[in-house]
């Protein structure tokens, strides 16, 4: 805990994740409010539509919903960031989520922009990918309005790739009610450590670090930019970010491009799986890495893990999910100086 007792039961381990939850938003991400005072949906054909209400302004926006050709509503569904690049799995609808409507991400001259800040304000601390999060809560309130959208709100994954996968990374950590998040090739900001990525370019490594990304889009809060300097005073570091989602499904999805920081995401990602495992449900997070193939594009030897996640987490079978693979090994004693605990 954040006054130094140890964590020794699940409960206490929840109690934690609200710590670090608060840490993050606080000196990371920004403040995440909560479900706007005035709230409904309405859905026609494939389009549900949302509208929210607060402190006298008003917003609406749509999410697309793609049905799949077989299995029987209510569906489980994936929440895609950009329309997402996985492939639809069969059985689950996918759900086309306009991030960039929500908070814009042309470069750091956009910071302000898109509905979330029309609702609450342009100088809200509240970065691009916590923006994003709140648009997806929002889905998921709509969706339980809206029983003829046909979709099973206890049965939702979320997915992007690239600066989408960092958002679906956040977005799963700050909304209990996702079942299943899968980050595709995130890297800083997502699934790679902040600490091990500013180690490995000293050692020469082309990858992008803290004091880099806040340079290219509003993705954070700028307080981080007092930070991205001296990553090392940071309570938290993207390990704990991963352990918000915690028992819940996580799949990370990486690739071996340098960038990315491979070496980093695989390294901070066998540290956030320990949380699982001392919640003693260390199949419910997975970690793939095969490289190198292009960006975003998902390689078809990552399509029987992937389809091992979503059929036990969103269509509710028993499947093994007992992936943690990587191109690298991680040098753990460097990184880190815990055992894992079993809480009771």
């Amino acid at each position: 805990m954040f006054n130094g007792d140890k964590v020794t039961t699940k409960d206490k381990f929840s109690c934690r994740q609200a710590e670090m939850s608060e840490l993050i938003q606080r000196y990371e991400l920004g403040s995440l409010p909560g479900r706007p005072s005035t709230l409904t949906a309405s859905f026609s054909g494939n389009t549900l539509t949302i509208n929210c209400g607060e402190a006298g302004k008003s917003i609406s926006f749509t999410v697309t919903v793609t049905y799949p050709s077989s299995g029987t509503a209510p569906y489980p569904a994936i929440i895609a960031y950009g329309g997402g690049s996985l492939p639809a799995p069969a059985g689950v609808a996918m759900i086309n989520f306009n991030n960039d409507d929500m908070a814009a991400q042309v470069n750091t001259g956009s910071r302000g922009q898109g509905k979330f800040y029309d609702l609450y304000g342009k100088t809200h601390s509240a970065g691009a990918m916590t923006a994003w999060a709140w648009g997806v809560s929002r889905v998921i309130d709509a969706l339980e309005l809206a029983p003829g959208a046909r979709i099973d709100t206890t049965k939702i994954g979320v997915t992007g790739c690239s600066r989408n996968g960092k958002g679906a990374m956040v977005a799963g950590a700050f909304e209990e009610r996702i079942a299943l998040t899968l980050p595709q090739e995130s890297g800083a900001g997502g699934s790679a450590c902040w600490r091990i990525s500013d180690y490995l370019k000293s050692q020469g490594a082309n990858i992008q670090t803290a004091s880099e990304i806040i340079s290219e889009d509003p993705w954070f809060s700028t307080t981080f930019n007092s930070y991205v300097n001296q990553v090392p005073v940071l309570p938290f570091d993207h390990h704990s970010l991963a352990a918000l989602i915690a028992p819940r499904g996580l799949f990370v999805i990486d690739n071996n491009i340098d960038w990315l920081g491979p070496q980093s995401c695989f390294a901070c990602m066998t540290a956030a799986h320990m949380a699982w495992q001392a919640l003693g449900v260390s199949d419910n997070m997975g970690y793939s890495q095969i490289g190198a193939h292009a960006h975003c594009a998902f390689p078809s030897n990552q399509q029987s893990q992937l389809t091992a996640f979503v059929q036990k987490f969103l269509l509710g079978q028993s499947t093994n999910t007992a992936v943690f693979q990587s191109d690298f090994s991680a040098n753990q004693s460097q990184w880190i100086d815990w055992t894992v605990p079993t809480l009771a």
